[in-house]
C-alpha cells in the first residue's frame, strides 16, 4: 500500500475547512493534517462538544479524505519560549490572557495537554508541533555563554514538557516535534540533547521535515538513520540555498521570498532535498505513515504549488522490496 499523501493546513487556515476540503479532494490528496487554528481543528471545542470530532470526520469523509495527525505548533511555541509581544499574534486570546509571560507559558502548557486529550477523542495518535526554546536566543555564544547556562535551559525545557508528555503517554498519543530553528532541537545534536534532558521519554517523537535541515548544511537522511524509532510523522517540504558570496545563510533579517536571502523554502521537488534518499531511508525504518505536504514557496501561487506537490509526492514514493532483486536465482544456487 502506498503511503497516504496529505496536506498540512497550517498555511491554508485563512480558508474555511470545508472550502479547503473541496479543493484538496479535487487535487488528489488522500487527507489533511489539521492545524489547531482557524476553524480546522479547535481543541477547546473538541473537548466541550461531544459531537465536534464526529462532525469533523463526517466533513472529511464527505470529500473522501482522512486525517492521521493534528498539529498545534503555535501554542506549543509559547510553552518554552521567552514570551514577548510577538506571541500574542500566534496564540488564542484565552492563552494570551493578560500577557504575563509566566501565565502565557502555563496556559500554553495546559492547552498542549488538552490537545493530547482532543487528539485521542478525534482518533489520531500523533500531534505535531513546536516546543519553543529557552536557549535559542543564545545560539551565538556572545556575550560569552557557558555550557552550564545551556544545560539550565534544557533542564527548564524538561521541567515544562515532561508533564505534557506524561499526559500524551497517558492518552496513547505521541508528540512529534518539528525539528526546526527556534525550537529546543534544530539538528541531530540538539535533538539528542533534548532526548537526554527528557530521559528518553517515549511520547517524544519527531515530525521529520527535511527543509529545516538542508539549509543548515545537514543531510536529512542521516537524521532518520540516527533516530529511526522517533520518526512519528513526515512533512514533505523543500528548500534551496542561494549563497553567492553576498547572501548569508542567516537570512540577513530579510523576509522569506526576498532575493537577498541566502536560502528559502521551495515547492517540493524544486529545491535541494534528496527525496528519493528519504523514501529509501523511511522504507528501511518501516515508516508507513502519511507523507504530508507542508507547502511554502514565496515565488509561487499556493494552489499551483499544492496541485503539483501531490503529483510529485505520489511519483517519488515507492514500497520497500519484499525480497532481494536476485532471489529468482536462489534455486539455481542450491
Amino acid at each position: 500500500m502506498p503511503r497516504p499523501v496529505t496536506l498540512f493546513t497550517g498555511q491554508w487556515a485563512d480558508l474555511p475547512l470545508e472550502k479547503l476540503c473541496a479543493m484538496v479532494s479535487q487535487w488528489g490528496y488522500d487527507g489533511l493534517e489539521l492545524a489547531c487554528w482557524g476553524d480546522h481543528f479547535e481543541v477547546d471545542k473538541a473537548l466541550a462538544d461531544k459531537d465536534y470530532c464526529k462532525r469533523k470526520h463526517d466533513l472529511l469523509a464527505s470529500y473522501g479524505l482522512s486525517c492521521f495527525a493534528i498539529s498545534n505548533h503555535l501554542v506549543g511555541q509559547a510553552v518554552s519560549d521567552p514570551i514577548d509581544h510577538r506571541h500574542k499574534a500566534i496564540v488564542p486570546e484565552r492563552i494570551w490572557g493578560d500577557g504575563s509571560p509566566a501565565g502565557v507559558s502555563a496556559r500554553a502548557a495546559q492547552e498542549m495537554i488538552d490537545t493530547a486529550k482532543a487528539a485521542r477523542r478525534f482518533g489520531v495518535d500523533v500531534v505535531n508541533g513546536f516546543t519553543g526554546s529557552p536557549v535559542w536566543h543564545k545560539l551565538y555564544f556572545f556575550p560569552p555563554t557557558t555550557q552550564d547556562e545551556i544545560d539550565e535551559g534544557y533542564e527548564t525545557f524538561a521541567k515544562q514538557w515532561t508533564p505534557i508528555l506524561d499526559a500524551f503517554e497517558e492518552e496513547g498519543v505521541r508528540f512529534a516535534l518539528e525539528v526546526h530553528p527556534t525550537e529546543i532541537a534544530y539538528d541531530i545534536y540538539t535533538f539528542d540533547r533534548a532526548l537526554d534532558a527528557l530521559d528518553g521519554h517515549d511520547a517524544f517523537g519527531v515530525n521529520f521535515d527535511p527543509s529545516h535541515l538542508i539549509w543548515q548544511g545537514l543531510d536529512p537522511v542521516k537524521f532518520i538513520d540516527v533516530f529511526p524509532d522517533r520518526i512519528a510523522h513526515v512533512h514533505v517540504k523543500d528548500a534551496a540555498r542561494t549563497l553567492d558570496g553576498a547572501t548569508s545563510i542567516l537570512g540577513s533579517h530579510l523576509a522569506f521570498g526576498d532575493a537577498g536571502r541566502g536560502w528559502d523554502f521551495r515547492s517540493p521537488g524544486r529545491g535541494e532535498v534528496d527525496f528519493e534518499g528519504i523514501i529509501r531511508s523511511l522504507n528501511r525504518i518501516g515508516y508507513e505513515g502519511p507523507l504530508s505536504v507542508e507547502w511554502e514557496d514565496s515565488a509561487m501561487a499556493r494552489e499551483h504549488g499544492a496541485m503539483e506537490a501531490v503529483e510529485f509526492v505520489k511519483a517519488i514514493d515507492f514500497p520497500p522490496a519484499g525480497q532481494a532483486f536476485d532471489s529468482a536465482f536462489d534455486k539455481e544456487r542450491e
